[in-house]
């Protein structure tokens, strides 16, 4: 087993990406395939979140890679949609308890719009992959398991249950045993590695009270009291136990890779012993896997923890991530090691490091040309490589009121030129940035003098401010550049060095930041003062 699970040392190497790593292992254990089939699957029985999100990415590098080297290959997603209702979500009706133990596919949508539940968060994740150029092949396993499908491989693991619960036992540790009271004896003779839908009430709260050996069970449906036998070949009412359900579609799909989060990547897990029964009960290896790891969130605060159950979903990061950038900060770093998505000023830097890798993709090693490649979807394009900066989008946006034209206007006057497609992706998504998560990095006008602040200047700073009040007075046609000339030129002193001037100069910009905005920072005060309200302007710097 041990050459199909990819180790975090594995994945280290220095001049390789990890996923022409994976991608090398996938063809030595899978020399002669017809068709690689990398796969990912979710359950959809909430949002479907960030960290969710790994699983697809992580496929789809490895899918890519493959794809990339001439190979017949197939991205599948498998959305468990068969799988259990467990429990109700914060924010749902608490009477949809009442749905507890249905598949997720029978459990009505909770607003009304979409035809279930489960297709109410299959749907989002679906149109946000779309919009990150992702594209997959999409099954269902409530269809799969309905239109027969699965039938003989489910008769297959009814006649061979007893072999698969001694598997089952071999990966339990006898604390663990203990722990859950199992007698093996009696768990091997009463176990069955189906979950039943009772088709009296819905739900998998049944006890199986018989089976002929071949595909006949009688079960007993806790809820209603009522029993019946059914042939499983006719009624598709039994769903395979997930340890089972797993080494099933690997080798009905031939899928060749699939990652698995931390839990199931842990010594003895599901990854291990669904590898035993892929290759004892349904003949095939055991695809080549990779475990990664979590995923955090910084800057957010509140915002996640104010309300149990709420989570960040792929649709939510587009808002504020373009789909190439989010792609790369998933794939620059192998599964094995953790990242943080960033909602505070890290964000600036994420955005600039993924731009300094976009402009400088020729000269990158070989890992990080192949992670902006996949990224990119190719070598970057013209317009990727031209990118508005994200800093420069935040601050200059807000001059302009997020206006996309006013803003190309005052590029041009700063003599900048950025592709128009990312001044149209950047712009509503650096508004996102400050409004929903950085509201203190907001630049607004005072409504009024800043007269506590003013109070406090000393007589030659408030000499320079009622200079520059001045020339803006006398000379309200300045064009930018001759802004950006006036505002180093009035505190500028001949006699000082560079390095005092440029200590004046911060002070000088300070001053006039906290009379304008109340902040010691803000925009480059040319290009500022060339866009804001002249008329506003005059009366903040008139400091008497």
């Amino acid at each position: 087993m041990a050459e199909t699970r990819l180790k975090s040392s594995q994945l280290s190497a220095s001049d390789r990406h990890w996923a022409e790593v994976a991608a090398d292992a996938v063809q030595a254990q899978f020399p002669d395939e017809k068709l690689y089939t990398c796969a990912a699957g979710i359950s959809p029985s909430g949002v479907v979140h960030f960290g969710n999100l790994r699983d697809v990415m992580t496929s789809y590098a490895v899918f890519q890679t493959l794809k990339a080297r001439g190979l017949p290959t197939k991205f599948l997603f498998s959305w468990d949609d068969y799988d259990r209702f467990r429990k109700v979500p914060e924010g749902i009706d608490a009477f949809f308890g009442e749905h507890i133990g249905k598949p997720l596919s029978a459990v009505p949508d909770p607003h009304g719009t979409c035809a279930s539940y489960a297709e109410r968060y299959e749907r989002e994740f679906m149109e946000s992959m779309e919009e990150c150029g992702i594209h997959m092949e999409y099954v269902f396993q409530s269809r799969e398991y309905q239109s027969g499908r699965y039938d003989d491989e489910i008769v297959r693991c009814m006649e061979r249950r007893e072999e698969i619960a001694k598997i089952l036992l071999s990966f339990m540790s006898d604390k663990g045993k203990e722990m859950k009271g199992i007698n093996e004896k009696e768990y091997i003779a009463s176990y069955y590695p189906i979950a039943v839908y009772s088709r009296f009430s819905g739900k998998d709260t049944v006890k199986i009270t018989g089976y002929d050996g071949g595909s006949i069970i009688r079960y007993r449906c806790k809820e209603s009291g009522k029993e019946e036998e059914v042939d499983l070949r006719e009624e598709r009412i039994a769903k395979l136990a997930w340890k089972v359900d797993w080494p099933m579609r690997w080798n009905e799909e031939g899928v060749v890779f699939e990652p698995g989060g931390h839990d199931h990547a842990s010594p003895g897990g599901s990854y291990d012993t669904s590898f035993d029964l892929a290759r004892t009960i349904f003949g095939r290896k055991g695809p080549v896997f990779i475990g990664y790891e979590f995923i955090g969130l910084r800057g957010i605060g509140g915002k996640m923890s104010g309300s149990k159950g709420k989570v960040m979903s792929p649709a939510q990061l587009l808002r504020l991530f373009e789909p190439s950038l989010l792609t790369w900060l998933y794939l620059r770093r192998h599964p094995g090691q953790k990242f943080e998505l960033a909602f505070d000023s890290e964000t600036l830097r994420q955005y600039a490091e993924f731009d300094r890798d976009v402009a400088g993709y020729a000269s990158l090693p070989a890992p990080a040309q192949t992670s902006v490649s996949l990224s990119c979807g190719g070598d970057p394009a013209s317009e990727q490589t031209q990118a508005i900066p994200f800093r420069l989008a935040a601050s200059l946006g807000q001059i302009v009121q997020w206006d996309e034209e006013r803003l190309q206007d005052v590029l041009g006057r700063m003599e900048l030129q950025y592709s128009p497609q990312s001044i149209r992706a950047r712009l509503p998504r650096a508004r996102h940035w400050i409004e929903e998560y950085n509201p203190e990095q907001a630049i607004r006008l005072l409504p009024g003098v800043n007269a506590a602040y003013a109070e406090a200047m000393s007589a030659d700073a408030k000499a320079q401010i009622s200079a520059l009040r001045q020339e803006l007075l006398a000379h309200p046609g300045l064009s930018l550049q001759e802004l950006e000339a006036l505002t180093y030129r009035i505190p500028k002193d001949e006699s000082r060095d560079d390095a005092e001037n440029r200590k004046c100069q911060r002070a000088f910009f300070a001053d006039a930041y906290n009379l304008l905005i109340g902040k010691d920072t803000g925009p480059r005060l040319g290009t500022f003062l060339a866009v804001i309200d002249r008329e506003q302007v005059l009366a903040l710097l008139d400091v008497g």
